[in-house]
């Protein structure tokens, strides 16, 4: 059939087409007048009737010709096409009109009959409007037949989703066709939009078994988070991969194509109801304000520079070791966010000296400490470098923002600081419980944050879950039952916003991470996402739990309870207060002991400190039953 449809490319070129364009109008006049007199033409409009063809038809090409309607492929027909095809019908009979007044002055009666041109104009656009529409419906059957093609669902009604089905309809070289349309309302349920039956979403369940539904794509914008939910986890239940469409702004020249339709990514599944945050009172504390955010080319650290530009601080100095993502975060900054107010800091939190200079020189208002060592089994093979960046770093930073009179520091800390199992959460804990020692120590307001795992983060499980899909599998996962709390980099930073901004010193704040989720089961969603089946496309491996990992996390010690904010997501740990003529000594005393290497005494030294550090699936376990 294609060779067919080749044929008709090559002998049907726009001179052929702007002829059978003018036939159609000359048949149509015909019709028009026979209509107009009942199919007996009186003599007088016989005798006109070769002049009024004449300069019908010569209007018609002259107006054909200016829109160009002949110019397009027919095949391709869109509703442009039609409305040019209706703009040079109507400039035409405009003239017409005007014509027969000049013959009225000139002859006292009408050349061509009113009626005669009203129906003209309705028969002729009818005629080739239907053409058209025609050859590109009998052109879109032939290249791609009905029973070679795979059905689509699309959830919406509105304009997003009928523009989504158009686009289907009019790529001839898609396996898919449209097949109905899915909407929450009750009151459009059942009719038909655009030729296809709208179904109601309680019935999804029922379509997804009845009918051979190969992908569901979701064109409605703002769709709560808990319906979007209920449909993913339908779709995967049932084999159905599902798409979305991108923002209107990245679309083509304007137009949507089917190759930008994107795969739902996990972080749909585990997305949240939209975070409310005070940003009156943000933007108040932070407008022309010097702001100094650690880690700053890390995941958390550059969203937190990339929220705070919206408040419109008088500088953001952005502190890391990081050469490359610095330089990349930097470039992003002035050229995406048009921020130039910015200060690089290539170095490391350690360095006192250079840490003192650049409080100094710059005097920051607030400090958000972002840096840090997080990788739990790298930290456990190199407690000593967990020491001198979670403990000494944090310590050289919150000193120095003591001795220049900084308003607050935010801490982003971590729920393996929590009855820590491994030396990365007791290096966080250790970092907490200085920080809260200074409370009484300074001016400075020392605030803690603390959430889990955050989704897409740098060495994060989901973007490592994603390149061993891409590579084949397997998809290595540590326990079956092994389980982290998850959240989004903006939401999280959001949140650090948030609570800093309500903080007034000495809190440490948790964030409602929601509900847990087991690894194994993400795993298996996101190889479903994937188009995959787990078990069969894809392998999941267990590989056993890492040194230090523990199968379950935790936001509060077993001792700790927790006070509400004003904000639903944000609470108050309560937490064993510590002066800091207690703590300081032995911290220094950890640091010390850092510096020699020795593995144990570190280890050893850190569990002083803090007594509900218990190892895990580690060589310091042995501590413990001491």
């Amino acid at each position: 059939m294609s060779f067919n449809i080749n044929i008709l490319r090559r002998i049907t070129p726009r001179w052929v087409v702007f002829t059978i364009d003018i036939s159609i109008c000359f048949l149509s006049l015909i019709l028009a007048y026979y209509l107009r007199f009942n199919f007996s033409l009186p003599p007088k409009e016989a005798k006109v009737l070769p002049i009024v063809i004449i300069i019908v038809l010569g209007v018609r090409a002259l107006s054909f010709i200016i829109a160009k309607t002949y110019a397009g492929m027919v095949r391709f027909t869109g509703s442009r096409d039609i409305v040019r095809i209706f703009a040079a019908l109507f400039f035409g009979s405009v003239v017409f009109v005007l014509i027969n007044f000049i013959n009225l002055q000139i002859h006292q009666k009408y050349l061509i009959p009113i009626s005669v041109i009203i129906i003209d104009f309705f028969v002729t656009a009818f005629i080739l409007a239907f053409s058209r529409l025609l050859v590109k419906n009998l052109y879109i059957e032939f290249n791609n037949p009905k029973r070679e093609r795979d059905s689509v669902l699309i959830y919406g009604t509105g304009e997003l989703a009928l523009i989504t089905k158009k686009t289907f309809d009019r790529d001839t070289k898609t396996k898919y066709r449209v097949v109905g349309l899915v909407d929450h309302h009750v009151k459009i349920t059942g009719n038909k939009i655009d030729g296809v039956k709208v179904y109601h979403l309680k019935d999804l369940d029922s379509i997804l078994n009845t009918k051979k539904i190969k992908s569901f794509i979701i064109a409605e914008k703002n769709i709560p988070v808990i319906r979007k939910k209920h449909i993913i986890e339908l779709c995967l239940s049932h084999d159905v991969e599902v798409k979305t469409i991108p923002d209107v702004s990245s679309w083509i020249n304007g137009e949507l194509n089917i190759n930008q339709l994107k795969k739902i990514r996990i972080e749909d599944l585990l997305e949240r109801a939209e975070i409310n945050i005070n940003k009156d009172g943000i933007r108040k504390n932070i407008l022309n304000k010097t702001i100094l955010v650690t880690g700053a080319a890390g995941s958390i650290g550059s969203e937190i520079v990339r929220q705070l530009t919206a408040f419109m601080p008088k500088r953001i100095l952005l502190f890391d070791i990081a050469e490359t993502p610095l330089y990349d975060i930097e470039l992003e900054l002035r050229e995406e966010f048009q921020f130039n107010n910015i200060e690089i800091i290539i170095g490391n939190i350690k360095n006192k000296n250079l840490v003192e200079r650049v409080f100094s020189e710059f005097k920051p208002d607030f400090v958000y400490h972002a840096a840090a060592y997080k990788h739990v089994p790298m930290m456990e093979n190199n407690p000593a470098e967990a020491i001198a960046t979670n403990v000494l770093g944090t310590k050289t930073i919150a000193d120095a923002s003591v001795k220049f009179g900084v308003k607050k520091f935010v801490m982003v800390s971590t729920d393996k600081a929590v009855n820590p199992t491994n030396v990365m959460g007791a290096s966080k804990r250790v970092a907490e419980i200085y920080i809260q020692s200074l409370i009484d120590a300074s001016e400075t307001k020392f605030i803690t944050t603390r959430f889990g795992n955050v989704l897409g983060s740098n060495g994060s499980v989901i973007p490592r879950f994603r390149k061993q899909i891409e590579a084949g599998g397997p998809v290595t996962v540590t326990h079956p039952e092994v389980t982290r709390f998850f959240m989004t980099i903006p939401e999280a930073c959001q949140l650090v916003l948030e609570a800093g901004n309500m903080g007034e010193g000495g809190e440490i704040f948790i964030f409602d991470m929601g509900e847990a989720v087991k690894i194994a089961h993400l795993a298996q969603k996101m190889i479903s996402l994937s188009g995959l089946k787990p078990g069969k496309d894809i392998q999941i491996k267990f590989t056993g739990l890492r040194p230090g990992e523990k199968l379950y996390e935790e936001l509060l010690a077993n001792k700790e309870n927790t006070l509400p904010t004003y904000h639903n997501q944000i609470m108050i740990a309560k937490v064993r207060e510590y002066k800091l003529d207690e703590v300081q000594s032995e911290i220094n005393q950890l640091i010390d002991t850092a510096t020699l290497g020795d593995k144990i005494a570190i280890v050893k030294k850190m569990k002083q400190i803090v007594p509900e550090f218990i190892s895990k699936n580690s060589v310091f376990e042995e501590l413990d039953q001491n």
